[in-house]
């Protein structure tokens, strides 16, 4: 309700207010400065408007003003407008001008309103003032000329000609104030030349503001410009080239050398990082660098041969993304750590043994991956060997022969190379090549003897091995293959061949046929070796086959003659004596050697103890005297048996005579008489079958013999035996002969003194001829007319 009353109080005086002023509203308007003092006289109401002085107390006159503060009064006495209290523009209106203070003059009796507006002038009484003592404003280096700096403007509680008028920069390099702009907050600052921070990174001036009153009143303000650095250096090396030595042997972890960048940017901008560029594999495997101190370091394993230096380009990155590069080269100091390396350019492997001297058969080449003088190689073979080494080119040597070869005595050569170098200790490697000496047909079969004696037992069976005959050459595959053949050749007229046949691969020789000792003992074959050269070598051996006996022939009795073909007698006269020869059984046997030694046994006779015969010479003596009593007729039948084994025997009687003559014993005259008849038929009989007979073999003969001419002709033996010459062992000793008479010995025998009718010789003389194997001594024709 009380807000109410006065609402409705106010708006009927704002009413009657309204009311008055249009009757009698009047308006006045005064000056006064700011700051004027008290009692300062602004003006004279009761004169301007017209009004009596002396009336202004009873008419109850009053200044009323809306505001707090009473800053004029009207004097009643006077009228006078004067100032009550200390008028400030500012506090009053600040920036607004015209200030305007809106006073009313109020008179009652009658009532009257009067407006007076005081304007207050201002009064340069306020200097600029910036908003800080200093600013301070961050700009990069990187800002173009013309850039701007907004400052703050002054502020300058005066207005008109006394608020700022101007400003100035003190003076400098880099900034000037931009005239042109009329803005009402912000003064700007331009940037006429560039900054660079690395050069000076703070610039500091003042900035004053100066307004118009007089004297003028000014304000200033420290302006600090801090350059933001901007990434506009790169990281710089110090030297663009960076060169340094290293052992390849150097172990990892070894350092070698650190590099070092700058870069004049600050922060971030200025950390420098490191990085080693356009590194093939096998390097980044090699060295590593700090990223932080530029130390570069070995982390693996160098090698001089693979890479005598290295070269590397090295990036210095700082924090903005700048990059500054230097290169390093690392020579890399050989060490002798590589032994010469043997290389086969060319080489025959197999040369002929008849290669000459001085020809060429291997080309090698020596490197050493080392440089200077561990590179620098010698080579050498054993001088033992049939070859040498001659340097050629550069680091080629070949490997030549020096003397002839022989494939026979050295087959193959490992000929080593070794290759030194000139290192200090030297390092050494050696190469083995095997040379193979190929064969030529140089050598000529050579049998195992020079003469092969061959034994063959006789009565071999065809096709028995007799010997094996063996040549050797030296010579390789074909060239020392043998091949065995017999030379063309006859024995006894007949081709070789039809006694022995070869084994052309084995050389083995084989009987054709079975050998008799008794028709021939020894016969010569001459074998050729032939080898499968190109052309062919050959030579021959001659081998001698020697048939051995074999006891497989009876002793043969010469005399007497066997069987009771013939009488045979021998006269003993009465008067012999003791130990007398009376008689001898003369035996012969094909066989040779111990199977020819006879011996003689007495088997049966009519007076055991009277006649004895000698066990190695057959003659038969009387062991005692003959007496009276003694029978004439003394039958002896003796055996003679060889010594082969088995031993063969033949048996043979001997018929003796104890008489002074043949007349004593007249039977025996008529019966060798009859005898001598019916022999003498038989004789002619049998002379006749074999007239007969020879003449039919004859035509068989012929015959049979132009039909072997059509074929391979056989060989004909003519049955002979050869009587073995004289060879007895020891206890033979007293015979001349096996059992048989000597060459020149003669034995007579007659049956009676003066006749020849009945007597018989024998007077044969043995020396080299040959008995029919079927022959036996008959009694002489002459014996038997």
């Amino acid at each position: 309700m009380a807000k109410t009353s006065k609402l409705c109080l106010a708006k009927w005086r704002l009413w009657i207010t309204s009311l008055l002023f249009c009757i009698t509203a009047a308006d006045i308007r005064y000056s006064v400065p700011e700051e004027s003092k008290t009692k300062y006289v602004i003006g004279n109401l009761s004169k301007d408007l017209n009004l009596d002085s002396n009336r202004l107390r009873f008419r109850k006159a009053r200044l009323d003003y809306q505001g707090d503060k009473r800053y004029c009064e009207v004097d009643l006495d006077s009228g006078n407008l004067f100032v009550l209290e200390r008028i400030d523009r500012e506090m009053l209106c600040g920036a607004t001008s015209p200030c305007l203070m809106h006073f009313e003059f109020v008179l009652e009796n009658p009532l009257e309103l009067h407006n007076v507006v005081l304007e207050v002038q201002d009064i340069n009484d306020n200097p600029p003032v910036f908003p800080k003592d200093s600013i301070k404003l961050e700009i990069s280096e990187a800002a173009p000329t013309g850039s701007k700096l907004q400052i703050a403007r002054a502020r300058d509680l005066d207005v008109g000609m006394n608020s700022v008028q101007r400003y100035i920069l003190s003076q400098n390099k880099h900034f000037v104030l931009d005239t042109k702009s009329n803005k009402d907050r912000y003064v700007d600052i331009v940037l006429k030349n560039s900054l660079d921070r690395e050069t000076k990174g703070e610039h500091s001036f003042i900035l004053s503001a100066v307004d118009g009153g007089n004297p003028p009143k000014s304000g200033t303000v420290v302006i600090e410009v801090h350059v933001l650095d901007m990434n506009d250096n790169a990281p710089l090396f110090s030297q663009p080239l960076y060169n340094t030595r290293l052992s390849e042997n150097a172990v990892p972890g070894t350092f070698v050398i650190k590099i070092a960048a700058t870069d004049e940017d600050q922060g971030a901008n200025g950390q420098i990082t490191y990085y080693i560029n356009h590194l093939s594999d096998n390097t980044k495997e090699l060295f590593k660098i700090d990223e932080h101190s530029g130390e570069i370091s070995v982390t693996g394993q160098l090698d001089h041969e693979k890479s005598s230096s290295y070269e590397m380009e090295v990036q210095a990155e700082d924090g903005g993304g700048q990059t500054g590069h230097c290169k390093v080269v690392i020579e890399i100091d050989d060490v002798n750590d590589n032994a010469p390396v043997i290389s086969v350019k060319s080489l025959k492997n197999q040369i002929p043994e008849n290669i000459p001297p001085g020809s060429e058969i291997a080309v090698i080449n020596v490197k050493d991956q080392d440089s200077g003088e561990n590179s620098r190689v010698s080579c050498s073979i054993p001088t033992s060997l049939p070859f040498q080494l001659q340097p050629y080119i550069k680091s080629y040597f070949i490997i030549t022969t020096t003397g002839s070869l022989d494939r026979e005595q050295i087959e193959n050569y490992n000929v080593t190379i070794t290759a030194t170098d000139g290192g200090t200790p030297p390092l050494y490697s050696n190469i083995t090549l095997n040379i193979q000496v190929s064969d030529i047909n140089d050598n000529f079969p050579t049998f195992e003897l020079q003469t092969y004696a061959v034994y063959v037992s006789e009565n071999n069976k065809p096709g028995t091995s007799v010997c094996s005959v063996s040549a050797n050459d030296p010579d390789w595959r074909q060239n020392g293959t043998v091949l065995y053949s017999p030379v063309p050749s006859e024995v006894n007229g007949v081709p070789v061949s039809s006694f022995l046949s070869i084994n052309g691969d084995t050389g083995v020789i084989h009987a054709v046929r079975s050998f008799d000792y008794e028709q021939f003992r020894n016969f010569t074959v001459k074998v050729v070796a032939r080898d499968n050269g190109s052309p062919p070598l050959s030579s021959n051996v001659t081998v001698k086959v020697f048939i051995t006996d074999e006891n497989d022939n009876s002793p043969q009795i010469l005399y007497p003659v066997p069987d009771g073909k013939s009488l045979m007698t021998e006269m003993v006269p009465k008067a012999t004596l003791s130990g007398s020869l009376v008689s001898k059984v003369i035996a012969v046997d094909a066989d040779s050697g111990q199977n020819a030694w006879l011996s003689y046994q007495t088997v049966k006779s009519t007076d055991p103890g009277l006649f004895s015969i000698g066990l190695h010479t057959g003659e038969i003596k009387t062991q005692r005297d003959i007496s009276e009593s003694d029978s004439m007729k003394q039958n002896l039948v003796v055996s003679v048996k060889d010594n082969g084994q088995p031993s063969l025997s033949t048996t043979c009687a001997v018929n003796l005579l104890i008489s002074d003559n043949l007349s004593e014993v007249p039977e025996l005259k008529d019966k060798t008489y009859e005898d001598n008849n019916s022999k003498l038929t038989s004789y002619l009989i049998i002379a006749l079958v074999c007239v007969s007979t020879f003449f039919m073999t004859f035509i068989i003969l012929i015959v049979a013999v132009k039909f072997c001419h059509r074929r391979k002709p056989r060989l004909l033996f003519d049955g002979a035996v050869a009587v073995p010459s004289a060879y007895l062992p020891p206890n033979y000793s007293e015979v001349d002969g096996a059992g048989t008479l000597r060459s020149s010995y003669n034995y007579d025998t007659y049956l009676t003194t003066g006749s020849r009718t009945s007597d018989f010789k024998f007077v044969s003389s043995y020396n080299e001829n040959t008995l029919p194997a079927v022959g036996t001594l008959m009694k002489s024709d002459i014996d038997s007319n």
